[in-house]
């Protein structure tokens, strides 16, 4: 199915009006008696539609065509995203105990943390903090091959559509969710902080994955939009050492790794390692020597 004529207008309007759809939902669920749950359902809708969507406006119609790693994708999306949450789950169960305990250990008496801004103002202060932790996560997951072993596994797509949105080794999820949230309890952020931020986390990483027309123009300068992570996913090092925000490109452009021409980004992404076949052995094969060797065998990322 063609959307002809609408499909430019609807490219401009669709990145703005799919990432407020998240957030109006996160919103909700936040809000709701069992938020977890509540999110989890936003999550899926959100992932509904903007699935339907790759097949009505696909950015790049090769993308649609399958790779055979659907399931692992699956799989690594559940895995990962349910022991986030279980952990999640198990630090608010404790949170009476962090907040009288930990925080006062580790923060100065006369906290740094602005309790008294409104919340939205302390989203977006907790966003710009986390974005900094989760840069350095990205960028030296790149750059550093220990981490680059575990990172690869997201890098090993060879179409992007929202599918794979959640292809990460656990390693990996673990060692961005680290270096992002302990800046956080250090300076006493409340727990409504996190929960905001691991909702936007949620809602960009759907998009930014997404094969969909979308036309994001200015937004490109404070957003990390689709554009900017297609380059991101390129072969060729000097276009995927690039664009290493999760939400935002403040700390790209600050650190020059901020990457936009005006070009087409390039359908044939990946790397040049080879990644194992379904997901335990993706799993097992950032521990294995030979495993390792494979994936070490690019050389661009």
């Amino acid at each position: 199915m063609q959307l002809g004529r609408w499909s430019d207008w609807l490219s401009w309007l669709l990145w703005p009006a799919l990432y407020g759809l998240g957030l109006f939902g996160s919103y909700l669920a936040l809000g709701s008696s069992r938020p977890l749950l509540a999110f989890n359902g936003v999550y899926l809708g959100l992932f509904v539609v903007i699935a339907l969507l790759e097949r009505l406006m696909p950015f790049e119609p090769q993308w649609l065509q399958d790779d055979g790693d659907t399931a692992a994708n699956l799989a690594h999306t559940v895995f990962t995203k349910g022991l986030v949450q279980i952990g999640a789950a198990l630090a608010a169960s404790l949170g009476m105990g962090t907040a009288l305990v930990v925080q006062p250990a580790v923060a100065p008496a006369s906290g740094l943390w602005p309790a008294a801004w409104p919340l939205f103002a302390q989203v977006v202060l907790g966003l710009v903090i986390a974005e900094l932790g989760l840069y350095l996560a990205h960028r030296i997951a790149h750059e550093w091959p220990l981490f680059w072993r575990f990172h690869a596994l997201h890098h090993s797509v060879r179409r992007l559509w929202v599918v794979n949105t959640g292809r990460f080794h656990i390693v990996d999820t673990c060692f961005k969710a680290v270096l992002g949230q302990i800046p956080l309890y250090f300076l006493g952020a409340p727990l409504a902080v996190f929960l905001w931020i691991s909702a936007v986390t949620a809602v960009t990483g759907l998009l930014t994955h997404c094969n969909i027309v979308l036309r994001t123009g200015p937004l490109d300068w404070v957003f990390s939009t689709p554009g900017l992570h297609r380059w991101h996913h390129s072969k060729r090092i000097e276009e995927g050492n690039r664009n290493y925000g999760e939400n935002l490109v403040l700390w790209d452009l600050l650190f020059g790794t901020y990457y936009n021409p005006s070009r087409r980004p390039p359908a044939d992404i990946g790397i040049h390692g080879r990644i194992a076949v379904g997901f335990f052995a993706q799993l097992a094969q950032p521990f294995r020597r030979n495993g390792v060797r494979d994936i070490m065998g690019q050389d661009t990322q």
